[in-house]
Parts: structure tokens; C-alpha cells; sequence
């Protein structure tokens, strides 16, 4: 079977489909999940494929279905860019680890307003997406950007309407920063929006925002990327201005103490440094301990560990931050010492 990319743009349960022609015996290696990593996955996955013959059957459907697939046990893993709590890992009977990290991007649609002109800082974000703030001439934006002509257009936000990590670190920030959404809303990977227009995926909200004048959305920084988007600056922790790039990604998590975050659960939004982008996040890895089919299970580990090893420039051209070496070391350490079939260490 050939090897298909589904369009960004066309919703919801994006797969990529490869049979392996190497052995009888080797399988495709499924999981579930995600859409913040799912540019970056197509990739590798592309690559790992012609150089191994093994293919990756990933359905991009939010984090909260790749949390409920791996607990069913229908995929090999899951992927979510919120992290589970330790206890809820034991519960489940799963392990996760940090694969990518990269930044969520405020994206907008604002007549005669020219790409990366716009401002805007946590709290007056969060007030728009409490619907105090309606028009974007308003004299908070316009107080941000006393340089750039705003019409009186009426705000359209844009929010994800399925359960996603993209949510999950979007709120996380907002509520972080904006005490009136902490209380009202609140950080989880679905909430309840007061006002907007819902969408599925990133690809969803990457779409919804480009059609809908006056819109504002936020998404993956590689869909706004690879849509030619009309991303804003954010003023970070340090209050300074700063646009969505990878270096910015990159000074965020340049802080993350892995080390000390049992089972790996660390949420890297409004981090210090004046070059940090504020909503930085990583995505990661959900496996069974124990898994249902090892055999299948360790090729899957094979692809992360080559991911790891030679998945860096793929990452860095799609603006993802690869993930430390130290981290990698750590990982690997992890699957040897709590990945088991039979009682025998599967790595």
C-alpha cells in the first residue's frame, strides 16, 4: 500500500498509512493522538519508512482520544501534550516520556493589518477570550500597539472544540496570567468557552481563523507556518515582546528540570527569560508496561529512539525544539527499567 499524508487542512483522524514489505513478521507500528506533534511525526514517519520498511499508522485525533485509545489498549501509544500525573500513569498502568516540545501561537485574521504587526500580552488574550474585549480597536490592543491602525472589526475567537493538549496549554497559560480565566475557565484539555466559534484539530482552527474575518485562533506554530498564517508577538514573563520562532521555543525550555519531574510531568508555559516564548509545551509518549504486543512495541521504540538520535534537523526545519540529549539518555533509562514482556525488560 502506498504511503499516504492526509492534507493538514482536512480535519480530524489524520493518518499515515505504511505496510511493512520487509518480513512476514513485521508489523506497523499504530498510535494515536495529538495534532501539536503531528507535523513533525509525518516526517520522521516519511523517513523512518524508506529507510526501514517499517510504517506509522498515526490517527492526529487530540490528545484526549490518544489518552483513551492507549488505555483501551487499541493502539500501540498514545500521544498527548498534556502530561498525566504520576498517579494517573500507575492507574493506567502506563509509562510516558517527553518526545518534542514547540510553541501554541496566538494566529489572527484581521483585515488591513499586515502579518506580525499585532501585540497583545496574557491578560488582555485572556480577556478576549472571556469576551470582555469584542472589537479590535479596542483601547487595551491599541494601548499594546500604538503604531498600528486597528479597525473596528468585531473579535471572532476561534477555540479548539475537542479535548486536546493545545487546549490544555493554551488555558494553562491564560489561566496563569489572567486570575478572572483562571477562575472562570480554568486549565484542562476541554473547558467551557463563553463566547467564539469551536473547531477540531489544529487543522480546524487553522482553517476556521482563515476563513472568518476578525478572527483569532491559536494553534501549533508548524500549522501556522505551513499556512502562511498572521501569527502575533506575545509579551512573555520578562515583558518583552517576542515573536513565535524557534529560538524562542528553545529559551522556554532551556529551563525545564526533567530531572526532578516525576514521570516526566512538566508543564513549560510562562517560563522566565527575556527571549521565551510564553506558551511553550512538550508533547509526549503514553506505552503500556506491560504491553499487549511486545514484538510491536519494540519497533515502536526503535522509531523513537531513532527519532531521537536523527529526527533533529526535521524538527528544527518544522520549528519543534529536539528534545536534550541528557532527556534522551533519561528516556532510554525509562524504558529499560519499566518496559517488561514476560517480566523481562523489553529495551
Amino acid at each position: 500500500m502506498k504511503y499516504l499524508v492526509t492534507s493538514l487542512q482536512r480535519g480530524a483522524a489524520v493518518a499515515l498509512i505504511a505496510l511493512a514489505a520487509t518480513t512476514a513478521e513485521a508489523a506497523d507500528i499504530s498510535g494515536a493522538g495529538a495534532t501539536f506533534p503531528y507535523p513533525v511525526y509525518a516526517k520522521w514517519a516519511d523517513a523512518y519508512k524508506k529507510e526501514t520498511g517499517i510504517g506509522l499508522n498515526y490517527q492526529s485525533i487530540g490528545s484526549g482520544g490518544g489518552i483513551k485509545q492507549i488505555q483501551a489498549k487499541t493502539v500501540t501509544f498514545g500521544a498527548s501534550d498534556v502530561p498525566l500525573k504520576p498517579e494517573e500513569l500507575e492507574k493506567s498502568g502506563l509509562i510516558q516520556f517527553p518526545m518534542i516540545m514547540g510553541g501554541v501561537v496566538p494566529v489572527v485574521n484581521v483585515p488591513d493589518v499586515a502579518a506580525g504587526a499585532i501585540t497583545l500580552d496574557g491578560p488582555t488574550l485572556g480577556d478576549i477570550y472571556l469576551g470582555k474585549i469584542a472589537k479590535w480597536n479596542d483601547a487595551r490592543i491599541a494601548k499594546l500597539n500604538p503604531s498600528v491602525k486597528l479597525p473596528s472589526t468585531a473579535i471572532a475567537p476561534v477555540y479548539r472544540s475537542d479535548g486536546s493538549g493545545t487546549n490544555f496549554l493554551f488555558t494553562d497559560y491564560l489561566s496563569k496570567v489572567n486570575a478572572e480565566f483562571g477562575r472562570k475557565i480554568g486549565a484542562n484539555a476541554s473547558v467551557q468557552w463563553p463566547v467564539g466559534i469551536g473547531a477540531k484539530g489544529n487543522e480546524g482552527v487553522a482553517g476556521m481563523t482563515q476563513q472568518t474575518r476578525g478572527a483569532i485562533g491559536y494553534v501549533e506554530y508548524a500549522y501556522a507556518k505551513q499556512n502562511k498564517m498572521n501569527a502575533v508577538k506575545l509579551v512573555n514573563k520578562g515583558g518583552k515582546a517576542v515573536e513565535p520562532k524557534s529560538a524562542a521555543f528553545q529559551a522556554a525550555a532551556s529551563g525545564a528540570d526533567w530531572a526532578n519531574a516525576k514521570g516526566y510531568h512538566l508543564i513549560l508555559t510562562d517560563q522566565a527569560g527575556a527571549e521565551s516564548w510564553p506558551i511553550t509545551g512538550a508533547s509526549f509518549i503514553l506505552m503500556h508496561r506491560e504491553p499487549q504486543n511486545p514484538a510491536v512495541a519494540k519497533e515502536a521504540l526503535k522509531f523513537f529512539a531513532w527519532a531521537y538520535k536523527t529526527g533533529g534537523k526535521m524538527a528544527d526545519e518544522l520549528d519543534y525544539v529536539p528534545m536534550p540529549e541528557s532527556v534522551v539518555q533519561m528516556v532510554d533509562r525509562t524504558w529499560k527499567a519499566n518496559i517488561t514482556a514476560s517480566g523481562q525488560p523489553l529495551w
